[in-house]
């Protein structure tokens, strides 16, 4: 690999990429349509935390492309959660009767190369106009049972604070609406983000939460742990929301590791997700039993306060579900129940 350079600029192009050294001229070639098919984009700050420019640093494997990324299997898809089935008006997917995603955006600060949104994010000019998001919020407006709005694209925190202010302006003006969700990849992929003016912004009516997407611990650079205070600080609950990812992740100390430190900074993990089958991620993705036997190895290894819900976005639209590994055998009655060290025990249900 050609050596880093080190004057950090936004990465957008194979050209960029091979001025900071993360590809070489050999490789150009071969990426071509990766680039072509998949957005690029890495901030400065993600820059300056890839150490060594191979697949085996966790940073590096999540935002340079690879040309593994043009090898399809079978059951990947164009939209593996379902979200146009879902689509009511444009921007706003209604999938679970009590909330909706508002995406007003499609451009992120980062593109992830595992993203199961990879082939409809990166288009500035799809972005909500005003008339169309005058729409979605009328959507929310006329639908009553909505009482949580996630703000998801795209990366809602590539707004400006002048046009998430009025975003968040205006679904606070709707009596149902009581708690507003962010998920974000910002605060981690570019912290200087969280700003007085995004907080000043997001001080409003509903409930704010803030997940945040993060998967490695070597993500959370000292920037990165002062904006989580930041946000904290001002009353903003922040949780956390990570993909389990082959080479990056999947090993239980780095799971442990992330997890206790994003406890210890007051963020809450809340998913571990089951990768998606979007496109040309097959390299990144783990069996569920590969899964299942991490999250009971975390059980065993760190407090309750530290482990996410394992979670699978069943393909289609069909929504989210558990997946964990289970701790009962049995039934009706008569139980035998698993404890964190693998050895089972009788249980009886005397209830009623």
């Amino acid at each position: 690999m050609t050596a880093f350079n080190r004057d950090f600029r936004t990465i957008k192009n194979l050209a960029e990429l091979e001025v900071a050294g993360l590809v070489n001229s050999n490789e150009r070639e071969r990426l071509a349509g990766v680039v072509e098919n998949f957005n690029t984009r890495i901030t400065p700050h993600v820059q300056n935390l890839i150490e060594t420019a191979d697949v085996r640093d966790p940073i590096f494997a999540q935002y340079v492309p690879s040309e593994l990324e043009l090898l399809a299997t079978p059951g990947e898809l164009a939209d593996p959660i379902g979200d146009d089935i879902h689509e009511k008006v444009e921007g706003i997917t209604h999938r679970y009767p009590d909330r909706v995603l508002l995406k007003a955006t499609h451009t992120c600060q980062v593109y992830c190369r595992f993203c199961f949104r990879r082939e409809k994010v990166g288009h500035a000019d799809e972005a909500l106009d005003a008339d169309e998001l005058a729409a979605a919020i009328s959507y929310i407006r006329d639908t009553p049972e909505i009482w949580e709005v996630i703000l998801s694209g795209g990366d809602p925190l590539v707004l400006s604070d002048r046009r998430l202010a009025l975003i968040m302006a205006e679904l606070s003006d709707i009596p149902h609406v009581q708690v507003i969700r962010i998920h974000t990849r910002a605060p981690v992929a570019d912290p200087a983000r969280v700003s007085v003016d995004l907080i000043s912004a997001l001080n409003v009516r509903p409930a704010v939460y803030v997940v945040v997407h993060v998967n490695h611990p070597k993500e959370i650079s000292e920037d990165v742990k002062l904006g989580f205070s930041k946000l904290v600080d001002a009353g903003i609950p922040v949780l956390s929301q990570s993909v389990l990812l082959k080479g990056v992740n999947n090993n239980a100390e780095t799971l442990s590791a992330l997890m206790k430190l994003l406890v210890s900074l007051r963020v809450k993990p809340y998913y571990l997700h089951h990768l998606d089958k979007a496109k040309g991620t097959e390299h990144f993705r783990c069996s569920i039993a590969e899964g299942q036997q991490l999250m009971q190895a975390l059980r065993g290894q760190v407090s309750g306060l530290c482990l996410p819900t394992y979670m699978l976005d069943i393909p289609e639209g069909f929504g989210k579900v558990p997946i964990g590994p289970t701790y009962l055998q049995g039934g009706e009655t008569q139980y035998r129940v698993l404890d964190i060290h693998g050895d089972l025990h009788d249980y009886v249900d005397s209830a009623g």
